[in-house]
């Protein structure tokens, strides 16, 4: 069902800009990346510019500068490739494939601050239209994850989105629409959630957006992760030992 409501929405590549996104595949397994590299290949949506293991992965991307990183996540210390790859690329997306679809994973996956994923029973074209939200920050995922997410990050909204930034000028709704726009819902999702007008949500994420200085919805998701990450500590690394095991 997730799979087809990627390709079914999938965003029109023209809009991302003249030419095909570049993307560079992270994969322990030779033979598995040589593969998908070929396939995504044949898709001609994406630009793939290279594959290597995890060990040699920044000087490869330092040298191609792709736009997106595509991480395999059966890869051991898989989570703490995002955020070394962001040091030397700091606007680079990253796209997980090989997930476990279950609370505490993606979860692992969103506090890493990984932009997007795939299933462990998903598609070349499903990594495709990943890479293409992800591309546009949005992410895709079931309504059963998403309620989830959402349960998770109400539950922690005031202490993660308050040390994300400076939140302090935030009233108590203001940052429950934060962590609703973080789970990338709809003002119209987050009104019938909160029981309020659609003007009403959207003059608050208005006023959110002004009082942390940012310009677009998608930078106070990535605001809140960023928060998330920061306050993870032994959370983050138990999500990631589950990760390992979870297969």
């Amino acid at each position: 069902m997730v799979a087809r409501q990627l390709r079914d929405n999938l965003p029109d590549i023209r809009q991302l800009g003249p030419v095909a996104p570049r993307v560079y595949l992270v994969s322990d397994v030779r033979l598995y990346r040589e593969g998908l590299i070929s396939s995504l290949a044949q898709q001609r949506q994406l630009e793939p510019v290279g594959a290597g293991g995890s060990r040699d992965f920044l000087d490869r991307i330092i040298e191609l500068r792709p736009e997106v990183l595509l991480l395999d996540l059966s890869i051991g210390e898989s989570l703490t490739i995002p955020r070394r790859a962001r040091q030397v690329l700091p606007e680079l997306r990253v796209v997980a494939f090989a997930v476990a679809e279950i609370e505490d994973n993606v979860l692992a996956c969103a506090e890493a601050g990984i932009s997007g994923y795939v299933t462990l029973d998903g598609s070349v074209e499903d990594l495709v239209a990943a890479v293409l939200h992800a591309l546009r920050g949005e992410l895709m995922c079931s309504p059963r994850i998403a309620a989830l997410l959402f349960s998770r990050m109400s539950t922690l909204s005031d202490g993660r989105i308050a040390a994300a930034a400076d939140a302090s000028s935030l009233t108590r709704r203001e940052r429950e629409i934060a962590a609703l726009v973080a789970c990338n819902l709809a003002n119209k999702e987050i009104a019938r959630r909160l029981r309020l007008g659609p003007t009403t949500v959207k003059n608050h994420v208005h006023n959110i957006l002004q009082k942390l200085n940012l310009h677009r919805r998608v930078d106070i998701a990535r605001l809140h992760l960023e928060g998330n990450s920061r306050q993870a500590g032994p959370a983050a690394a138990q999500g990631h030992e589950h990760l390992r095991h979870s297969d």
